[in-house]
């Protein structure tokens, strides 16, 4: 392969960062999750909680099907082809989200969920996908590097198309978007079209930008069609690796610990948006601005977090960003509207905002740096002949009890109808996470088999 033809064959996994992460930076977090909760549902308690339940249950069907499905491509080969499926639900479920309308009756926000949630099912599928192409893009010491700037362009491709969304067509209570215009295209703002057409939206960003991945990003020609036969040896392969993982002790660590802490950061990101609808009282054009400062100040710490990653190795910039997420959760739970670190502060004060915005800055830059950081040590931990295989692993702990913090957070919100106290258990999980991870040997297999 040319040099060439080797950097377009990065920019292209880079594109597949850019093209997706709408459906994290407007659906999931910044613009629809919180209008749901707000508009759609019939109380954001109420919205939380059925949000939160949604999550869990796409997570378990997210878990039990990506192994497989990455233990069968690793049989067959055809990653593309495969991508190509979960890119239909991707868009499928997406694009639905505009009939998300206010005060949506109970068949309609089932339906809504059930969209929802086959949109993110493909998104994750996918992911197992792509992420497995990883160590074919470089050298070991280069994979940091990569893995960080595509988690950065990725950060830049959601603030690009927020920014879009707000300026041109997510509409404040008023009808107003955030340069003080009525939705563009004639959208209806009493009916809340501009923010509803972000499904759309994210539908068509994908199509459109994800295209070079699918010209640049080539691999070998799949070798068979997943008939029954190959079906059966991939799930016995994957019965086989399920097996081994008790005694390849620094992988059963680590996916034992990423499953904690993951879990307990995309619960951030499920519930920033409907926490501060709730808590703060924040319109949807104010939480947009929260996220484009996450998305701007996230994609410039991904970057210098790939750099970092390729130094010193992706374990110690892991550690540190769980325990900096763990500050910040502890901040959240202890602000709102009356105070600011459980210390009273004045009606009407601005400062419960400040802070907050402050956190979803962190957060940005944190987080990512700490998904793109995970991703490098998986690829050290992993079987380079199995590679898809375990990324749908990875897919599994990430997902096997995802459920947990969306299920605790509506569990705690719907026991204390408090949405403050309610996302408690975030500090939990990562602490949890934390602890095991200082058990992952951070050269994976070699270092399992030195012991």
């Amino acid at each position: 392969m040319t040099d060439g033809a080797a950097r377009r064959r990065i920019w292209g996994w880079w594109a597949f960062d850019w093209a997706n992460q709408p459906y994290n930076t407007l659906l999931l977090t910044f613009i629809f999750a919180p209008y749901f909760a707000s508009a759609v549902a019939p109380d954001p308690v109420t919205g939380q909680a059925v949000w939160g339940w949604m999550l869990s249950i796409s997570g378990i069907l997210i878990a039990l099907g990506a192994p497989v499905v990455g233990a069968i491509a690793d049989n067959t080969g055809g990653r593309r082809r495969w991508l190509m499926l979960w890119s239909a639900l991707y868009l499928t479920g997406s694009a639905a989200l505009w009939w998300a309308v206010p005060g949506a009756d109970d068949s309609r926000i089932l339906l809504i969920l059930i969209a929802f949630a086959i949109g993110l099912v493909g998104l994750e599928y996918g992911i197992v996908f792509v992420n497995a192409l990883l160590p074919t893009l470089g050298r070991r010491e280069e994979l940091g590097r990569i893995s960080g700037t595509g988690w950065a362009i990725g950060y830049v491709g959601g603030l690009a198309s927020l920014v879009v969304m707000l300026l041109l067509l997510a509409e404040n209570e008023e009808g107003r978007t955030l340069i003080g215009t009525a939705p563009a295209f004639g959208l209806d703002a009493a009916a809340r079209e501009g923010t509803r057409a972000v499904g759309p939206f994210s539908a068509l960003w994908y199509v459109v930008f994800v295209i070079p991945f699918f010209l640049w990003v080539r691999e070998a020609p799949a070798r068979a069609a997943p008939d029954p036969g190959t079906v059966a040896r991939a799930l016995r392969a994957l019965g086989g690796t399920l097996r081994s993982l008790p005694s390849r002790r620094s992988l059963f660590a680590y996916l034992g610990g990423s499953m904690l802490y993951r879990d307990a950061l995309n619960g951030i990101y499920a519930f920033g948006g409907i926490y501060a609808v709730g808590v703060l009282g924040w319109s949807v054009v104010q939480i947009g601005v929260f996220g484009i400062l996450a998305a701007a100040v996230g994609a410039v710490f991904c970057w210098l977090g790939g750099k970092a990653d390729s130094r010193f190795g992706p374990k110690p910039v892991i550690i540190l960003c769980i325990l900096v997420l763990i500050a910040v959760c502890t901040v959240i739970v202890t602000t709102d509207r009356s105070m600011v670190l459980l210390m009273p502060v004045a009606a009407g004060s601005s400062l419960p905002d400040v802070v907050f915005y402050i956190c979803g800055g962190v957060i940005g830059a944190a987080g990512g740096s700490l998904q793109a950081a995970s991703r490098t040590m998986m690829v050290r931990q992993a079987d380079p002949a199995r590679m898809t295989e375990a990324f749908g692993l990875y897919a599994l702990s990430g997902k096997v009890l995802s459920f947990l913090a969306p299920g605790l957070i509506a569990l705690a919100t719907t026991l204390t109808e408090s949405q403050r106290l309610g996302v408690t258990p975030l500090i939990g999980l990562f602490l949890i996470g934390l602890v095991l991870l200082l058990l992952v040997d951070p050269e994976g297999e070699s270092g399992d088999a030195r012991a």
